[in-house]
């Protein structure tokens, strides 16, 4: 069947979506008008499309996805008498090449879910899944108009059948006339007509009936019913039969399958009517038999493409998650295994080699997937672009998963040769074994998904077991990042101040600025617990901002009410991010203003590893702070592994040493070698001018032994744990010391 062709540029050429559904209408109306018999105008016709097709559209982008309108379209079509052998097709090659091209974009009508409401909260759906969508419409519009067709010729059919045998029984002046007209029918009939006895014996059959079993009539007429049993056959389907000869049902209906002659399927819509006697008594039994061979082929073909990846031929999702639902449904000591497959750097492949290749790659690796999955109650389905899924079902255990898990490794392991390149193949594996009946598809998959990234963080090609505490911290990772742009404008951000000490006299030199999060459901969260997450999500901009104002605030709000004695200065942590953001210097300049503060009165905290091999692009804007008198402090200093030469180069006025270096020296005796590196580490700063600051200092001996070793201030849990900023008056007027 030939679709009408489009000419290039006519979507772009449509002013809206309206536009583009009428479009959508002219070509269909073009592939089907010819063969439809209607007293309609071309113009009149396009008018009864145009409901219809505004029922597809809306279908497509349904969120849920329903296939049922595109059912009631396929039987509106017969209703319009669109009932010739080319109708369907073409209608269906019209949907399958246009459908998705002229609505698959905000062309809905706003009468369901999904993006063509026009209320823009739904995103909009990909064109993989528009297109898995439109298959399913395309099915259940042949189902549909299908259902209608064999509902109106039935009736045509039976009522004609059942004149023709109630004529036959007519007076004998009118037997000729009567034989002659139930000839006529029985034997033009569209579908197969069969009459047999009570006992089953076939009487009589009609030539369509024939040529569906073959051909050959003695082949028909000599069987009984009985003999026509399928394997297929459902278990109501002989009980109805039972019912019907004994005269206590008069119809029945029935999809049923028999075996021709040369050992092929037929496959039928069985009716079977009981025909009574003058007095009321069962005499024949009347079949009637549509042939829905060739439908039931379509069926399987769209159901095949429905359900099946169309690079791959793997079970697609949707097939996987039936499976799954199976597989986890309630039963007997039944259990199943999941293998949850990612290939680490193919994004590389596809960026370097081209899609073509990264195609290529993942067809291969379906195919060694499949050879691994040979066992009973196993398969294997890919989700969507790299990702790949392996289930087991039965009486499996843990040991059977991580053989499974070990056989996909090896067969991913040999190299692949691509258009002459060796390719390597690596893949990381989340493993989820267990009962069945105790957690959802949507859980399990959730569980393999998170193990999966476990392995990949641990260096990928390898597996990982599912563990229910990581998968909790897992989760609450991800509710925390859902959590954040929210909190920050709900004030559920603090501050708390932990003081820097003059190690000379105990006095108070400043204050480390420190954020913590007050999270309604789980309480007090150190920055350990979010900064992360802030880096992840670009939200530690605006947190780092917020936090620089309420610090250089509460500075400047020290330095007005304790004039005498006020912390000197605020440290306040930049992160990697923060660095790199162009609006660094305003921003800082900005806050400095609108407080009073003066610049001396800021250090901004750098991590050493943020850096490390860092430009002058880099390092031009803490250049800039630091012209402006702004301290810069390298922190963690120790931890990084820079070259202590590229100190000289760094626009740094501070060294905090990071509490590793400085733990040795809670024990009794210290080592020496830690003394040694510490008084190193010294020496150098002060020699580059560069005042020392260190972390963690938790005990007295430590605290004398850095004052005795040149360290010029320190922070820790000796002298003070964060807290708020009215506890760093009160300690400065206590004396640290």
């Amino acid at each position: 069947m030939k679709v009408p062709s489009q000419p290039s540029g006519a979507v772009a050429e449509a002013d809206g979506p309206e536009d583009r559904l009428r479009r959508f209408v002219t070509i269909w109306s073009r592939a089907i008008f010819p063969v439809t018999a209607t007293s309609l105008t071309r113009a009149e016709f396009e008018g009864h499309l145009l409901p219809l097709a505004r029922t597809l559209c809306d279908a497509l982008h349904a969120r849920p996805f329903d296939t049922t309108p595109a059912q009631r379209a396929g039987a509106a079509l017969v209703a319009a008498h669109c009932t010739d052998p080319d109708a369907l097709g073409r209608s269906l090659g019209v949907v399958d090449s246009y459908l998705v091209l002229y609505c698959g974009t905000g062309t809905g009508t706003g009468t369901g879910p999904g993006p063509g409401t026009g209320t823009g909260t739904e995103a909009a759906l990909p064109t993989e899944e528009l297109r898995a969508r439109c298959a399913r419409l395309q099915h259940a519009m042949a189902t549909g108009y299908a259902g209608a067709l064999r509902e109106r010729t039935r009736a045509e059919q039976e009522a004609i059948a059942r004149s023709a045998l109630a004529a036959r029984s007519a007076a004998e002046i009118a037997l000729h006339a009567t034989e002659s007209r139930f000839r006529a029918v029985f034997d033009g009939a569209a579908i197969g007509i069969g009459i047999a006895d009570l006992d089953g014996n076939v009487l009589e059959v009609n030539e369509t009936l024939t040529r569906m079993f073959g051909g050959m009539e003695g082949q028909v007429r000599s069987r009984n019913v009985s003999e026509w049993v399928h394997p297929e056959d459902g278990p109501h389907v002989w009980k109805l039969y039972d019912e019907l000869v004994r005269g206590d049902r008069e119809h029945y209906r029935v999809e049923k399958p028999y075996y021709r002659g040369d050992g092929t399927v037929l496959w039928t819509n069985l009716t079977v009517s009981l025909l009574r006697d003058a007095e009321g008594e069962p005499q024949y039994q009347l079949a009637l038999m549509e042939d829905t061979t060739e439908r039931r082929l379509l069926h399987l073909r769209l159901r095949y493409e429905a359900t099946h990846d169309a690079l791959t031929g793997l079970p697609n999702r949707t097939l996987f998650f039936e499976r799954l639902e199976k597989a986890l449904a309630p039963g007997d000591n039944a259990r199943f295994g999941l293998c949850y497959l990612d290939l680490d750097g193919f994004k590389v492949i596809n960026d370097s080699l081209g899609h073509s290749t990264g195609d290529r790659l993942l067809v291969e690796v379906a195919d060694r997937l499949q050879s691994c999955v040979t066992g009973s109650g196993e398969m294997v389905a890919r989700l969507g672009g790299d990702e790949f899924v392996a289930l087991t079902t039965g009486g499996v255990g843990e040991r059977d998963v991580t053989e499974l898990a070990d056989r996909i490794l090896t067969a991913l392991s040999t190299p692949l040769r691509i258009d002459g390149r060796e390719l390597t193949v690596r893949g990381s594996l989340g493993v989820v074994e267990g009962p069945s009946g105790e957690r959802t598809p949507a859980e399990v998959l959730r569980s393999a998904d998170i193990t999966m990234y476990r392995a990949k963080s641990a260096g990928g090609n390898r597996f990982e077991l599912a563990d229910p505490e990581a998968d909790a911290r897992a989760i609450t990772r991800h509710g925390l990042t859902t959590a954040l742009p929210t909190a920050l404008e709900r004030g559920e951000f603090f501050i708390e101040y932990q003081p820097l000490v003059h190690l000379d006299d105990g006095s108070v030199h400043g204050a480390e600025a420190l954020v913590r999060w007050c999270h309604p459901q789980h309480g007090v969260l150190g920055p350990d617990r979010f900064i992360p997450l802030a880096e992840d999500t670009g939200l530690i901009v605006p947190l780092g901002r917020w936090v620089l104002q309420e610090a250089v605030r509460q500075a400047r709000f020290w330095q007005t009410r304790h004039a005498d004695g006020g912390p000197l200065r605020i440290n306040v942590n930049l992160s990697p991010t923060q660095l790199h953001h162009p609006r660094l210097v305003a921003d800082t300049v900005d806050v400095l203003e609108r407080s009073g503060l003066d610049p001396g009165a800021l250090c901004l905290e750098v991590t050493e590893s943020a850096l490390i091999g860092a430009d002058e692009d880099l390092l031009k804007p803490l250049r800039q702070l630091a012209e402006m008198g702004v301290d810069i402090a390298l922190d963690d200093f120790g931890t990084g592994y820079s070259n202590l030469a590229n100190l000289r180069r760094l626009p740094v006025s501070v060294l905090k040493l990071d509490r590793s270096f400085t733990r040795g020296m809670q024990q009794h005796p210290v080592d020496p070698v830690d003394i040694k590196i510490v008084e190193g580490i010294v020496s150098l700063a002060h020699s580059l001018e560069l005042a020392v600051t260190v972390e963690g200092v938790e005990t007295g001996t430590q605290a004398r032994q850095l004052r005795d070793l040149g360290c010029d201030t320190a922070q820790g849990w000796y002298y003070a744990r964060p807290g708020a900023p009215d506890r760093i008056h009160s300690l400065l007027l206590a004396d640290a010391v």
